[in-house]
């Protein structure tokens, strides 16, 4: 079956307005309803379970309202219970609606039959198939029944039974046969077996559905799995809502079947924001780690899964994402966060993304200090690393401690300065305060090997009050490799010292 089933397009049955919706401490109106709908029209919903018409007035009146308005491209379903009075009003909610379906069940396990129903298993049959008998005579040839068997996945021990009901149930008019694991109580293969065998022994031109819940955190998978045993229609919830654990989650199974070259049919753009409005009107809210659409779902503390992160977040496939995120139109990317756990390249994208001047070096630099705060108070925010960084590059501690340079005439210089406790005087001859300063500390007794240095003008609101000239030293190091300095200050001569000196701890301090 698998070889096959990516050339069939899945239908998605959403089940949000009944199953979702009676799970909510607060259920949605008519008029929330509408709202929902309308997004599930965009999304591109095949068939939309609108309600259950018999439970109450209101449930009545949104079945009605939603049926009047459904495009004439889409399923519209009422669900109603083996009951005669409950499958009229269903199909009198629905009669607006082009595409209409009565969505009937009863429960076939053994348990639920005998402690639930209180039936015997052919009473439990003959009910089935009057039910089905009498939903197609009222909602008329030109229309659809479906029905569930409710706790599908408990009929593992009576699945012949089932299985013969099943035949007789659908000679009694049902087009859709819907297999619901209503409680999950054990690994999806043990019920995508079920399913597969049900698929094989029912008539080709029946649509085989299932209807997942996540009570072991596993629907997603079972409703997958199930599709390449031979089921058609998925029926899903928006943000997984449902019943305890709730219901299969919509955008994971899309994506899921997406990614394995499976055409759904849905606009995936939609996705995001679709959640985001679904878990602002159910006030639900979304699990900051939900796949897909938690806000933590794109980000990255490990230092080795934020540089794989940060090497591929501009191709379609991330090292450390399933998919790219504009596919279900998030606009967000990526987030790094700093913890004890990351590295130089959450720091170095932290502070460039900030807009401060930053190389790969400095960000290694910052990392042990940075890591140092985040094992004493967890995850440090972007001021935190910005504080860091400030103290880093611009203020570095050593041995060397600048203490006053003058000028004493045009081409006289006078530096003063301290390496450990030992205090410097050196007057120089120079060509300008940077040839001065070096030639200073040389003749102090320190190598000292300027390679190249430049000076840049400070948007003076980023860098801090006063600080408008920004000196860049490139130093050699002793062990031949070059380090970048830099100073600043509102003074450009300052700034340039400040970095000869935050040059010359840094050498110091790798020793």
């Amino acid at each position: 079956m698998t070889s096959e089933a990516n050339k069939r397009q899945p239908f998605f049955y959403d089940i949000t307005l009944r199953d979702g919706n009676q799970s909510l401490k607060k259920p949605w109106n008519t008029y929330e309803k509408e709202l929902i709908f309308n997004h599930l029209v965009e999304l591109g919903i095949q068939g939309v379970e609108v309600g259950f018409a018999a439970a109450s007035e209101m449930d009545f009146e949104a079945c009605s309202k939603l049926a009047s308005v459904a495009p004439d491209n889409i399923v519209i379903s009422a669900l109603a219970r083996c009951v005669e009075n409950d499958i009229i009003k269903a199909a009198e909610s629905i009669k607006a609606a082009n595409k209409r379906r009565i969505h009937t069940f009863i429960a076939m396990s053994p348990f639920n039959m005998e402690y639930v129903l209180n039936k015997k298993p052919l009473e439990v049959r003959k009910q089935a198939i009057e039910a089905v008998q009498f939903a197609r005579k009222t909602i008329g040839e030109n229309a659809q029944v479906e029905f569930s068997v409710e706790h599908f996945g408990d009929c593992g021990e009576n699945l012949d039974f089932v299985i013969d009901t099943l035949k007789e149930i659908v000679k009694a008019g049902a087009d859709v046969i819907n297999l619901p694991n209503t409680v999950e109580r054990t690994r999806p293969k043990t019920f995508v077996d079920m399913v597969e065998r049900v698929y094989n022994e029912l008539p080709k031109d029946i649509i085989i559905s299932v209807h997942n819940h996540n009570d072991l955190g596993m629907a997603t998978a079972t409703t997958v799995e199930s599709y390449f045993a031979g089921a058609l229609q998925l029926e899903c919830a928006l943000n997984g809502l449902g019943e305890r654990a709730g219901n299969t989650n919509l955008y994971e199974v899309a994506i899921a079947l997406h990614n394995s070259g499976v055409e759904t049919g849905l606009n995936l753009s939609k996705i995001y924001e679709l959640a985001l409005t679904i878990s602002d009107m159910s006030g639900v809210k979304i699990y900051e780690k939900a796949p897909l659409i938690g806000p933590e779902s794109l980000a990255h503390r490990s230092g080795i899964h934020q540089d794989g992160a940060i090497k591929t977040k501009d191709m379609q496939k991330g090292a450390y994402r399933p998919i790219h995120p504009s596919l279900i139109g998030r606009k967000d990317d990526e987030k790094l966060g700093f913890t004890s756990q990351s590295g130089k390249t959450a720091i170095f994208e932290i502070i460039s993304e900030a807009g401060y001047p930053i190389t790969l070096q400095e960000a290694q630099r910052i990392a042990p200090c940075a890591k140092e705060i985040a094992e004493k108070i967890g995850e440090l925010s972007t001021k935190n690393i910005i504080d860091i960084y400030y103290k880093q590059v611009f203020n570095v501690q050593g041995a060397f401690k600048l203490c006053k340079m003058d000028k004493i005439d045009n081409e006289n210089m006078n530096l003063h300065f301290m390496y450990h406790d030992k205090e410097y005087d050196i007057q120089v001859l120079g060509n300008g305060p940077v040839d001065a300063c070096i030639k200073a500390i040389q003749k102090a007794g320190f190598n000292c090997e300027l390679l190249h240095y430049e000076q840049k003008a400070l948007n003076e609101e980023l860098m801090g009050s006063g600080a408008t000239a920004m000196s860049i030293m490139h130093f050699k190091a002793p062990n031949g490799q070059t380090i970048i300095s830099r100073g600043r200050d509102e003074n450009t001569v300052k700034a340039n010292i400040k970095a000869i000196f935050n040059g010359l701890n840094i050498i110091e301090n790798m020793k």
